[in-house]
């Protein structure tokens, strides 16, 4: 069942979320040993939250009434604490919930867990010396990062949807590489501290109107979840992959032609078309991958820190000291992706620029065995975050591996609708099997 129906049993008094919840945490005790999405699992907890919410005079309002919903291991949860994937980081349980939290209960939702990430949300792949995130469609792949606890809680249908945030890639890489939607809003909407103002909230699901839905009550903003397909837009399409150039696995592009054969069906203008990328914006990217954590982690012991994270944390800490992170990058960047968008309302990429790496224990290995693998995944999602433009990835085929395929929707400032509209009318032209 996806979210908006099981929302709708539960306002209908049709589903009762007491025995929703109570069925979501036997199937997430139940695979989550195979899948490893989840670094807490709140179950008395969450049952608690669904016997209160059943009481609620208000249910029948709610636009998530009842929903199980995971939340990345980030955000604050009253009562638990956000581990960030690390030992260094105090394990201090929060007092209050942190505001996009706060939204999720008042909308309905029920908190089944935290979901697992990365030390210090850095690499495209979620392990850590508790477990590893697998691709529930081939568990020998990883589920992908740092969002990826969320993206196998989703793909395994453990939760119809979930919390994630969005950095350098960090939902739309998990997404596309578990089959799933996944929007990060322009950082105007939904941005969260940190990584340079790069990060945002969003949300991952199996389909366009939950991935929708679960972002409307994110950002409070209830319009995003009235999706509707757009008139005729400009679409650019290209494979050309910033800062390596590298060529585009034959599937991976192959997946990207017949999305653009498919939005030339419904009337819309679709040419070959590249922005300026830059050498400066692409190396501006690497700059603030290094320096985010680095801040972050100024105030933690070292010494708990993971070997990789402790090599990314130092050469940060070098980058900023020598005032290497610049905020013209920048601003020079985002006057090249605003002219380019002149002429185009969209821009289509593949997903990924490779498929995604294996599922193993990346958290013993070096930053530099680390860093080539996620450099090369993660081609085409950084400079967006660099922009604060929307962009999401939404399923589009199939690899002969049997690992889905994404393609990436970029559009400029405030058109998280148009984006999601496009995704709609892209999941009717070709749907995708929501679950393995």
């Amino acid at each position: 069942m996806v979210a908006a129906e099981w929302a709708e049993g539960v306002r209908t008094g049709r589903l009762d979320p007491v025995l929703l919840t109570e069925k979501v945490l036997h199937g997430i005790e139940a695979a989550d040993r195979v899948v490893g999405a989840f670094r807490k699992i709140r179950t008395v907890e969450a049952l608690a939250e669904a016997q209160a919410l059943a009481a609620r005079p208000d249910l029948g309002d709610l636009p998530l009434a009842g929903v199980p919903v995971a939340v990345k291991d980030v955000a604050e949860v009253s009562g638990e604490y956000a581990s960030w994937g690390s030992a260094a980081v105090p394990a201090r349980s929060a007092t209050e919930d942190a505001e996009i939290v706060r939204r999720l209960r008042a909308a309905g939702a029920v908190i089944v867990g935290l979901t697992r990430v990365p030390e210090l949300c850095i690499w495209p792949m979620s392990d850590a010396p508790e477990g590893i995130a697998r691709n529930p469609w081939n568990p020998a792949y990883t589920a992908g990062g740092s969002s990826g606890g969320s993206a196998a809680a989703v793909a395994a249908g453990l939760v119809p949807f979930a919390h994630g945030t969005d950095g350098l890639g960090s939902i739309r890489l998990p997404s596309a590489m578990c089959g799933l939607v996944g929007i990060k809003p322009g950082a105007d909407l939904l941005s969260e501290s940190g990584w340079y103002g790069m990060s945002a909230h969003g949300s991952l699901a199996t389909t366009v109107a939950d991935a929708a839905l679960l972002l409307s009550v994110l950002a409070d903003r209830p319009a995003l979840a009235e999706v509707s397909e757009p008139g005729p837009l400009r679409v650019a399409v290209s494979t050309d992959v910033p800062l390596t150039h590298a060529p585009i696995p034959k599937p991976l592009r192959d997946a990207l032609f017949r999305t653009a054969d498919l939005l030339v069906t419904q009337g819309h203008s679709v040419e070959r078309a590249t922005p300026e990328y830059g050498l400066e914006a692409t190396l501006g990217i690497l700059t603030r991958w290094f320096g985010g954590p680095s801040e972050q982690a100024d105030g933690l012991d070292e010494r708990l820190l993971q070997p990789r994270t402790r090599t990314q944390v130092r050469l940060g800490r070098a980058l900023r000291q020598a005032k290497l992170i610049r905020p013209g990058t920048r601003d020079r960047w985002l006057k090249r992706a605003h002219r380019f968008f002149e002429d185009h309302d969209v821009l289509v990429t593949p997903a990924l620029a490779t498929l995604p790496p294996k599922a193993e224990r990346w958290h013993t290995r070096s930053c530099l065995a680390n860093a080539l693998p996620s450099i090369r995944v993660a081609g085409f999602a950084g400079l967006w975050n660099l922009a604060g433009f929307p962009a999401m990835t939404v399923p589009a085929a199939r690899h002969p591996n049997g690992l889905p395929i994404g393609v990436q929707l970029v559009t400029t400032p405030g058109g998280e609708s148009r984006l999601l509209g496009l995704a709609a009318q892209l999941e009717r032209l070709n749907p995708w099997p929501r679950l393995p």
